[in-house]
């Protein structure tokens, strides 16, 4: 056995104390090749295979989540009668019909200094007669080794309980898809529990198109879809469902069986197209020509994804109780399709608590009952799609991969220090939730809730979002959302100088806005409005004359709002107004919004409590940027002063190993019950990102490197640095989830985190640029008075 040092992991890879740094301004090409390089050991495209399929899946998502952490190579599985030319490079090629070529491959690795560790994806077919020199091939390597079972079959007899048992003694770590997988390991192969992980198979992040549409595009206007895919075989058991469809078309003469891909190769060359030809004779015979269609290709991805897409119901059929994990069935469930399954582990653990329907191998009857009962209710299907694709969240192929680079991070050979990669600022989803009024408030999932209607509070920050990426671009498509958002705020002014904040999607305000302290609310529409004012020079003059008799009006009796965080909010705004637009009135009234918070923090800090109140609750942060702003904008040393000592101490408190904690909404942090803190769950896009705008601020002030760094490390936890080790932003729609739970994210994606998002990325342009801060020069000295 190798000597080799196990690890404790779970399900989640918790706890890990990582090393995380973040996107460098450039790729250093020198430093890359020295970066450690993890060899996959893996059949792969254009090998038309599930485990390839998974392969190319898996290190396309590691090369789009992280750079300048480690390279991958790829050795290819091939045989005698299974050879290929690749697309990608191919480092190594293994002919496991040859013998001596582990022996060969094994000594080639071992030489290879720049191979870190070894990941192999297994099955068993891979290494029939080969079994053991796949064996003598493990004890060779003198790398670590990670071993990924994609089958795991229980009740072995003598002969596979050996081979597995052998295999995984010379691995450092197994990964397995499902809990049932570790479980079998550890009961029925003594394998120890702590050297076996947990991660879930991959699932496509889909920008879910319009169903009705596709079904266009591909023939099928009017029909209910039903779907299988996958390379065929008689262990798929379509049978099943075309034995179900006489009494399914009964009730739903519109339905469409696809029965989607070619026949596996292996299949087609020991009996050629005997399985394909046999369904097809079934459905001739049950009369179903017009309600079956054979889709006989490998799909590209983007193809099977529109088939699933418009699908349905999607049923999986497979007569094997122990098949372990299918990517069929995953890729389903991410597209949005209400699953009907036979009880393979998988599909138990996942289709739990009303996530699909399951039914007995073969039960032709019963599975025709189940899908006649979701035809019939609309409602009934949109349900179980949304459980679903909720429960498969975490299983999406960004956290695939962030779970993989935290393993090789403790296995390999050489130090790996994860970086993760910038991605490129998109405003898609905020234009998708965005009406000709203003940005709706809510989302189910990936869709907006017009019924959720507007809020004053998320047309302000996308104001300043959208400016921001404004002056980022100069691109001319933001300067519509900026007239709309803008036009909102306006629309919300009263006419006694305050904001209403609820508008229903009606245009009417609602009830809310009299039951509701709308103090903040005030505040984020004067910080927007001056934030458009600062960058007007860019802009058309009316919107920047617009805006400044939206503020000059909403300042006439200001003075009376004492929220802490919304004179921190209106401080910001006239600090911003004041950067372009010198005047002596709001720098008097910025002045007394400020020494309001100075008074606060002298009444309530104390040794070990440098704050503004005797608790930290939400957007913390914005209260010592406000100071700092006050500081630019007056030069008054004790501004200064209190907003360094007072966000040190925050970001204290919330900076926790190397990665950002931010104060839950599940239980504040009261003075003297540091100790009680909740650290994890009841985290919001929005006070990551507010951390995020006033580390900004002050690294350009103070030019501490310090300030760039909890930067970088706040951003990660968009990305994934989080103690969820799951992303918080979603890459394809370009909306970002709404909180992170103590167990799971909340994926729908609203205007405020998604808003809040795009704010911290946009800032983030600024960290590759030169320091820079605009300072004020007062026409003469304010004196304030404390």
């Amino acid at each position: 056995m190798r000597n080799q040092k196990t690890y404790n992991y779970n399900n989640n890879i918790r706890g890990n104390e990582l090393n995380i740094k973040f996107l460098k301004s450039h790729n250093n090409l020198e430093n890359a090749s020295k970066l450690p390089e993890i060899l996959f050991i893996t059949s792969f495209p254009p090998r038309e295979c599930g485990i390839a399929t998974y392969s190319q899946d898996l290190i396309l998502a590691l090369k789009n989540k992280f750079v300048n952490s480690f390279n991958i190579s790829i050795c290819a599985l091939e045989s005698d009668n299974e050879k290929h030319s690749y697309q990608e490079k191919i480092k190594f090629k293994l002919n496991t019909d040859q013998p001596g070529s582990f022996a060969v491959l094994a000594n080639e690795i071992n030489q290879d200094q720049n191979i870190a560790m070894v990941m192999i994806q297994h099955e068993f077919g891979f290494y029939v007669k080969r079994e053991f020199e796949f064996q003598q091939f493990l004890v060779a390597i003198n790398k670590p080794i990670v071993l990924g079972f994609h089958t795991v079959l229980p009740n072995p007899n003598a002969s596979l309980k050996f081979n597995v048992v052998k295999i995984a003694a010379e691995s450092t770590s197994i990964v397995v898809m499902t809990k049932s997988s570790m479980k079998i390991l550890v009961e029925d192969y003594g394998i120890e529990e702590d050297k076996i992980v947990i991660i879930p198979h991959g699932t496509h992040l889909v920008e879910h198109q319009d169903k009705d549409l596709l079904k266009l595009k591909y023939d099928l206007e009017g029909k209910k879809v039903l779907s299988t895919f996958g390379l065929l075989s008689s262990g798929k058991n379509i049978e099943t469902t075309i034995d179900a469809l006489p009494e399914i078309v009964k009730k739903n003469k519109n339905v469409m069986f696809l029965i989607i891909g070619k026949t596996h190769p292996t299949v087609f060359n020991q009996e050629g197209e005997k399985y394909r030809n046999m369904l097809k004779e079934k459905v001739e015979f049950l009369g179903l020509t017009n309600n079956v269609r054979f889709v006989n290709y490998f799909l590209p991805l983007h193809d099977l994804l529109e088939y699933l897409q418009l699908t349905d119901i999607y049923v999986f059929t497979s007569k094997d109780p122990n098949q372990a994990v299918s990517g069929t069935f995953s890729y389903a469930i991410s597209c949005g399709c209400p699953i009907v399954s036979t009880p393979i582990p998988h599909a138990v653990e996942v289709l739990k608590h009303d996530a699909g329907v399951i039914f007995d191998f073969g039960d032709s009857k019963k599975l025709s009952l189940e899908i006649n009962k979701l035809l019939k209710s609309n409602s009934l299907r949109k349900n179980i799609s949304s459980i679903g694709l909720h429960s498969m969240a975490p299983t999406a192929w960004e956290n695939a991969a962030i779970a993989h680079a935290l393993l090789f991070q403790k296995v390999a050979s050489k130090k790996i220090v994860l970086e993760y990669k910038m991605p490129e600022a998109n405003l898609n989803y905020l234009k998708k939730m965005t009406t000709n009024f203003g940005i709706i408030q809510f989302s189910i999932i990936h869709e907006p809730d017009i019924n959720s209607g507007y809020t004053v509070d998320d047309n302000a920050r996308a104001l300043v979002a959208t400016c921001m990426h404004f002056q980022n671009t100069n691109d001319p498509a933001d300067l519509p959302y900026i007239k709309i958002y803008l036009n909102f705020i306006v629309f919300c002014l009263q006419t006694n100088t305050r904001f209403l904040n609820y508008v229903d999607e009606n245009k009417q305000f609602t009830q809310q806005n009299y039951e509701t302290n709308l103090e903040d609310s005030n505040g984020r529409a004067i910080w927007a409005l001056g934030y458009l004012i600062s960058v007007g020079d860019s802009l058309p003059e009316e919107l920047v004359k617009q805006a400044h008799t939206a503020l000059d009006f909403a300042l006439t009796n200001i003075i009376d709002i004492h929220s802490s965080r919304a004179m921190a909010f209106i401080i910001k705004g006239l600090y911003y107004r004041n950067t372009v637009n010198k005047d002596l009135r709001d720098i008097i009234l910025l002045s007394q919004m400020s020494n309001r918070l100075v008074q606060m923090y002298l009444h309530e800090s104390e040794k070990n409590w440098d704050w503004y109140e005797s608790y930290l609750t939400y957007g913390n942060s914005i209260l010592p940027e406000a100071l700092l702003c006050a500081y630019l904008a007056t030069s008054e040393p004790i501004y200064k002063e209190i907003a360094k000592s007072s966000f040190d101490f925050l970001l204290s408190k919330i900076f926790i190993g190397e990665g950002i904690s931010v104060i839950s909404n599940n239980g504040w942090l009261h003075r003297g019950e540091e100790d009680n803190r909740i650290t994890q769950g009841g985290e919001q896009a929005i006070d990551i990102t507010y951390t995020i705008l006033a580390l900004d601020k002050f690294r350009k002030v103070f030019h501490e490197n310090n300030y760039s760094e909890k930067m970088r490390t706040a951003f990660s936890w968009f990305l994934g640095n989080n103690h969820l080790h799951q992303i918080v932003y979603n890459p394809c729609t370009g909306g970002c989830y709404d909180g992170l739970e103590d167990t799971y994210i909340n994926i729908n994606q609203g205007a405020e985190s998604t808003v809040s998002y795009l704010m911290a990325r946009l800032t983030m342009e600024n960290v590759k640029k030169p320091n820079q801060i605009r300072t004020v020069e007062l026409p003469q000295q304010v004196e304030v008075y404390l």
